[in-house]
């Protein structure tokens, strides 16, 4: 399956126009802040509730805000937003503005105190090599949040893709700019599950059939990772309308993770920090199998939007 891109030339932005998207689940919106001057952003996803999320760390190098929280078993299961953003650890700040925001509109965690904002986090590693780059901060998530509709995800450079690239294992010449993609796949049974992918991979980008996005051979030899440590990583944010517990949602996050390694060559490498959310909205129970498979095709899919919404 080949994915139909309309363009927006002005401002690097692709809208995906004959497939689902993960606004395509009811409720789930996406807002991207894109600086207007730097290879930087950030992107929000707001959730419905009630809602069960966790998540799946794989990768060397993460850096996330959090996901402690997020682990089966733990007491506060919803959250109300996911924050996916540039900045590498600087950027994580940019949590606090979609947590003031959420705290205007009242919605969080209830305590004696009043709602607790509960926003998960993740970064790309995005900083410029040389020189100083702006960086996402609390305005930046609060705009972010401000901007999230239920319109199609707007893909490509934009948000936490803005300044994201993948091929650099092979040195820096073959990096290849990739950004944002994003999908959604039904399942047999009725449900839907939606991918948003930041694609920051030190790796080269394949389709779930093989074929090569960046240039890379389909069986990788040897890395040729430049001596200074360069930080990449690839997040996905899923979404399932099907009611599911944070145990059976740990099988969807292994599919995708599953298809983080199936599309991107090496994966999951010391110098990645590769996270996946998923997170279920629904009030009626699916099929855990079907809806794992359809989280590895959704992300599979998104990985080949985010370079294709990007050449």
């Amino acid at each position: 399956m080949k994915l139909s891109l309309e363009w927006d030339r002005a401002s690097r932005v692709a809208i995906p126009t004959n497939t689902m998207t993960l606004t395509d689940l009811a409720g789930v919106q996406v807002g991207h802040w894109t600086h207007p001057d730097a290879p930087t952003g950030c992107t929000v996803i707001v959730l419905p509730e009630p809602n069960v999320t966790t998540v799946e760390v794989r990768g060397g190098a993460p850096g996330t805000r959090e996901t402690d929280l997020l682990a089966v078993g733990m007491r506060v299961e919803q959250v109300q937003a996911i924050l996916l953003t540039g900045g590498s650890a600087f950027g994580l700040a940019a949590a606090d503005g979609v947590v003031t925001e959420l705290a205007r509109q009242g919605r969080g965690h209830p305590t004696p105190a009043g709602p607790v904002p509960i926003v998960p986090g993740a970064v790309v590693f995005d900083l410029a090599i040389e020189g100083e780059q702006p960086k996402p901060d609390a305005f930046s998530g609060a705009a972010a949040f401000m901007a999230a509709t239920d319109d199609p995800v707007a893909m490509g450079r934009v948000g936490a893709g803005a300044g994201t690239s993948a091929a650099k294992w092979r040195g820096f010449e073959y990096l290849v700019r990739t950004g944002i993609g994003s999908a959604a796949v039904e399942t047999p049974d009725g449900h839907r599950v939606g991918a948003l992918v930041v694609l920051n991979p030190v790796g080269d980008v394949f389709t779930l059939e093989g074929e090569s996005l960046t240039g890379g051979d389909p069986v990788p030899g040897p890395p040729g990772i430049r001596p200074q440590p360069v930080v990449n990583t690839v997040l996905a944010a899923l979404v399932t309308d099907a009611a599911m517990s944070r145990a059976e949602l740990t099988r969807l996050a292994v599919r995708a993770h599953d298809a983080i390694g199936a599309c991107i060559r090496p994966a999951h490498t010391r110098f990645d920090g590769d996270v996946v959310f998923v997170s279920a909205v629904g009030l009626d129970s699916g099929d855990v199998d079907l809806a794992a498979e359809a989280a590895f095709v959704a992300t599979g899919r998104a990985i080949e939007a985010g370079v294709r919404a990007s050449a």
